[in-house]
C-alpha cells in the first residue's frame, strides 16, 4: 500500500462519498475506487460497508483509518525535518481564527508576518470554536487561534496573551458612575449577547453564572456584531462585555462608557492551537513570534482570572 492511497481512504472516511472524496483529492472516482479496491484485496478486509448511505466504515475499517491518520502524518513529518534542517519557512499553511478575535488582531500581525516571512502562503478562515476543533483534528488546519483552554486531549495551546472583558454601560444605567465594577455589579437578564456559538458568549455566561438567568426581557437579540450589541446599549436596551482588544478602536465618546473590572480582572485566554503531531511547528513558531512582538505593547495585564470559554450546560 501506498502514501496516496491511505489517504484515498481517509478521504471518503472522511466525506462518506466515493465522487465527493475523488473531488476532495483531485482524483477521477474510479482511479480513488480502484486504489482503495487494492487495499482491500491485498489486506483481504472490507474497510468500507458500501451497501449504507452514507457509506460507513467497518469495524476494522475504523481501525485501518485510525492506523492511516498517524501514517500520513508521520509522512508528512519527513518534509517538515527536511524544511527546519534547511531552516526554509514557507508553503502552505491554514489557520483558523474565531470572529471574536480575527477583526482586532489580524491586522495587529499580518502585515509583519507576510513580510517576515514571504515564502508561507497563509490561508486564513474565521471559523467558531467547534469548527477549529474538528478541522484541527480532520487536518484540515494546521493551527488556529481560540479562547482556551478547550481540553481537547489531541491538540496542544501555546498562551498567546490574556485579554479581558470589559462592560460597556449606557450613562443612564445605574452602575455608570462607578470607574471600576465587579461581577456582582452585572445582571445577566440585561446583558447583550453574541449569538449561539460564539466561545466569548459562553465566557459571559460562565463569568454570570450565578448572577441570575436571561429571562422576562420584551425582546431577544443575538447578534454576531459587537457593534450591533454597543448601538443597542446606547438606545438603553441592555449593557454588554467587549474584549480588550476591540474596545481601543472605539470613538471617545464610547470609550467613556467602558468599565474595567477591579482585580483579579476576568479575562479570556487566547492561545495557537494545534495538533499534537505539531506539524509545520516552525512555522507555528514563527507565527507565535510575530504575534508576541505586536502584542505586547497593547495587553499589559498580569492580574486576570481565566474565565472558561466551554459552554456549561
Amino acid at each position: 500500500m501506498t502514501i496516496t492511497q491511505l489517504q484515498y481512504v481517509l478521504a471518503v472516511a472522511e466525506h462518506k462519498n466515493f465522487t465527493l472524496a475523488a473531488e476532495k483529492c483531485f482524483v477521477t472516482q474510479p482511479t480513488l475506487s480502484m486504489q482503495i479496491q487494492k487495499i482491500e484485496e491485498e489486506l483481504k478486509i472490507q474497510i468500507f460497508d458500501r451497501t449504507k448511505k452514507p457509506i460507513q466504515l467497518t469495524d476494522i475499517g475504523q481501525k485501518i483509518v485510525n492506523q492511516a491518520k498517524n501514517i500520513v502524518n508521520e509522512a508528512n513529518r519527513i518534509k517538515d525535518i527536511v524544511e527546519q534542517q534547511k531552516g526554509f519557512i514557507g508553503g502552505e499553511f491554514r489557520l483558523g481564527i474565531i470572529p471574536t478575535i480575527m477583526p482586532t488582531l489580524l491586522p495587529m500581525f499580518l502585515n509583519n508576518f507576510i513580510k517576515k516571512y514571504p515564502k508561507v502562503k497563509l490561508i486564513i478562515e474565521e471559523l467558531n470554536t467547534d469548527e477549529i476543533i474538528l478541522r484541527l483534528k480532520n487536518g484540515h488546519l494546521d493551527a488556529a487561534i481560540a479562547a482556551t483552554p478547550l481540553m481537547e486531549e489531541k491538540l496542544k495551546e501555546i498562551v498567546l496573551y490574556y485579554e479581558p472583558f470589559v462592560a460597556y454601560i449606557p450613562e443612564n444605567h445605574k452602575i455608570a458612575n462607578k470607574l471600576e465594577i465587579e461581577v456582582s455589579d452585572l445582571n445577566l437578564d440585561e446583558i447583550l449577547l453574541l449569538q449561539d456559538g460564539h466561545c466569548f458568549r459562553d465566557g459571559i455566561l460562565n463569568l454570570c453564572k450565578n448572577q441570575g438567568v436571561v429571562s422576562g426581557n420584551s425582546f431577544q437579540l443575538e447578534s454576531g456584531s459587537f457593534e450591533t450589541l454597543i448601538r443597542l446599549a446606547d438606545e438603553g436596551l441592555g449593557t454588554t462585555l467587549l474584549p480588550f482588544l476591540h474596545t481601543l478602536d472605539l470613538k471617545e465618546k464610547d470609550k467613556s462608557k467602558l468599565h474595567h473590572f477591579k482585580e483579579p480582572k476576568p479575562a479570556r485566554e487566547v492561545s495557537l492551537v494545534f495538533p499534537k503531531t505539531e506539524l509545520k511547528i516552525h512555522i507555528i513558531e514563527a507565527l507565535r513570534q510575530t504575534i508576541a512582538g505586536v502584542i505586547k505593547g497593547a495587553i499589559v495585564f498580569q492580574n486576570v482570572e481565566i474565565i472558561s470559554p466551554i459552554s456549561k450546560k
